[in-house]
């Protein structure tokens, strides 16, 4: 082989080492500058990470400091407002609130539902007015019926105990004199719903039973029907399946269907008016029939006067949004 051909071989060779040689040095320098950007990424993330970490500690010192636990936002009045017979002692005591409370650290939402809990109530607002006062303001569930019902107690006694309903079938206990801004007259007198089950006696709770519901509305129809003042309803027995037995006070038994109470109680003063005419009174009347009601009177000079309960005015329906 020919001297000149063996040295351009060996310089080939040269050629193709130095550039495998640079390749990895290419290789090596991007793997480092790779490295190095790795890096310096995760210590800016992390530079990050910790400035962020000050500024949320810092600023919840801050808000602590200045806001939260600045006496300058202290509670120092409660101020309650109600549309009914409720003190306003009963409702701070169950809106859970001292006086000395800081206002802007006050949970709003917890003191409604602490309100809204308690059975009496049926919708409470809570708000700040800066810089001291907290005004609650309260709608009351006003008692339309009562039942009585009797509780079997360990070991066999008896003992009873009295729920009120309101017209919505809430059961409440009836009110504790001491949480009264006044006492009820002692003329007031609620109808009394006969044959409730115990089940539907949990206060707080709405009843589910037709008959009863039926029967919460029909009393509420008769305090502004035509029939209001004439006679007052001393009891309701919703044991019967489908229909209602009212008793009033002077003993006349009434019997309802469980709808169109304005179109029977309209039936009944027709009929109450026509006997009064004639020196008659109602002992049983069924309206929860169409035609040909079976009618049974009395002579009215046996009958006592009627001395029905004082009529409250209605509160007007809030819409609770």
């Amino acid at each position: 082989m020919p001297h000149w051909l063996k040295r351009k071989r060996k310089n080939r060779r040269a050629q193709e080492r130095d550039h495998e040689l640079d390749v990895k040095l290419r290789t090596s320098q991007t793997r480092a500058a790779r490295v190095r950007m790795a890096g310096l990424g995760v210590a800016v993330l992390f530079s990050l990470a910790l400035a962020a970490l000050v500024l949320w500690r810092g600023g919840e010192w801050v808000l602590d400091r200045l806001i939260y636990e600045n006496d300058a936002f202290a509670i120092r009045q409660i101020d309650v407002q109600t549309d009914g017979v409720l003190t306003s002692d009963a409702i701070r005591a169950w809106a859970k609130v001292r006086l000395g409370e800081n206002l802007m650290a006050l949970d709003l939402m917890r003191v409604k539902r602490s309100l809204e809990r308690q059975p009496p109530i049926q919708f409470g607002a809570v708000e700040r007015v800066l810089p001291h006062t907290l005004k609650i303001t309260v709608n009351e569930r006003e008692p339309v019926a009562q039942t009585i019902v009797t509780l079997i107690r360990p070991g066999g006694t008896q003992d009873q105990a009295v729920y009120d309903f309101d017209e919505d079938g809430y059961v409440m206990k009836p009110l504790d004199p001491r949480w009264r801004t006044a006492q009820p007259p002692a003329s007031e007198r609620l109808p009394i719903l006969v044959g409730v089950p115990p089940a539907e006696t949990q206060p707080g709770q709405q009843v589910t039973s037709p008959q009863i519901r039926a029967a919460l509305a029909l009393v509420c129809e008769f305090d502004h029907s035509p029939m209001a003042g004439m006679v007052e309803i001393q009891s309701i027995d919703v044991s019967v399946p489908e229909i209602l037995k009212v008793t009033t006070s002077q003993k006349a038994q009434i019997t309802f269907s469980l709808a169109h109470f304005d179109t029977q109680l309209r039936r009944w003063r027709l009929i109450y008016d026509q006997y009064q005419k004639w020196g008659r009174a109602i002992a049983t009347l069924d309206l929860s029939i169409s035609n040909n009601l079976p009618v049974h009177w009395v002579a009215a000079a046996t009958l006592p006067a009627v001395v029905p309960r004082a009529l409250q005015p209605a509160r007007p329906k809030r819409k609770h949004v």
